[in-house]
């Protein structure tokens, strides 16, 4: 731990922000690493006379900033966390940093489900990090969970994720091509939730560097139109899903309309485009016969 006094940090602070970079990151930054939250970090600014404690001196998350600053590394990479609802969860460059809009696909799913008092079978499908599947395990503790991936470093970080927060045995993790780590559940799960890789070819070569240089490819492309991964899923989901199953994919912000005739086209009823905050239509859900 390292003593310090609120006005020589705020002094540092300014010096940071005027380098360039913006707040929020560097808040995450100092969470992460310094265990300074943003509340915290709130309350100083209203009484600067004190001292306090940082887990990690200035010197060090300084040189974290100006590398993130110089080389356009993320911060989560950075820090090796990312906060995602309230969960903080691991991340290395061998995971997608999940999103914020991402959030919503929880309560797209809470909300499907909130009248069904029964126990549910559901599987992700790419899991990263774990956010989707974690978030559900820990909001019904009843329901049973299976996370996919195809990078076992994933699997590795997802389930380090969950037993950071539970003691639970409702999540399990298999490393695998899409449905291929379900094969003994055919025709068993209530639900199945993906945010597979959509980004089409084009769109990719001209993401942000601190996207296409850092965050893992094969977790972002989806081939030439960006629909490649996610007409393999919904093609087989009929052979995984029970009767009256629970298809919920995100998608690109243009894809939507395209999205859901593919649903119309495997025998899907009930088949909606949600929006996300920005009022984007990036959820296609739909139910199996």
């Amino acid at each position: 731990m390292f003593y310090i006094s609120a006005k020589e940090f705020l002094l540092w602070e300014k010096k940071q922000l005027f380098k360039g970079g913006d707040k929020e990151s560097l808040y995450l930054l100092l969470e992460s690493i310094a265990g300074l939250s943003h509340d915290e970090l709130n309350l100083l600014r209203l009484n600067s006379e004190g001292d306090f404690y940082l887990k990690k001196n200035l010197g060090l998350i300084e040189s974290y900033w100006d590398n993130h600053l110089t080389n356009n590394v993320p911060i989560q990479y950075l820090s090796g966390f990312t906060f995602w609802r309230d969960l903080k969860l691991s991340v290395s460059e061998n995971v997608l940093i999940p999103r914020p809009e991402t959030e919503l696909i929880i309560d797209i799913i809470l909300k499907i489900f909130e009248n069904n008092s029964k126990n549910l079978f559901f599987a992700e499908l790419g899991t990263g990090s774990g956010a989707i599947s974690i978030a559900l395990a820990l909001a019904h503790p009843l329901w049973e969970g299976i996370a996919t991936d195809i990078d076992k470093d994933a699997i590795d970080i997802a389930s380090r994720n969950f037993m950071n927060y539970s003691n639970q045995q409702n999540l399990r993790f298999c490393s695998g091509h899409w449905w291929n780590p379900l094969e003994t559940f055919k025709g068993e799960l209530d639900f199945v939730v993906s945010n597979p890789p959509y980004i089409p070819e084009e769109i990719y070569q001209k993401l942000p560097v601190e996207v296409k240089n850092f965050e893992p490819k094969i977790a972002l492309l989806g081939g030439e139109d960006g629909l490649e991964h996610i007409k393999e899923i919904i093609y087989n989901a009929p052979l995984y899903l029970k009767k009256k199953g629970w298809l919920i994919l995100e998608n690109h912000f243009d894809q939507g309309s395209i999205v859901r005739q593919l649903f119309l086209d495997n025998r899907f009823t009930c088949v909606e485009v949600l929006k996300d905050f920005s009022g984007i239509g990036r959820f296609t859900i739909g139910r199996y016969k």
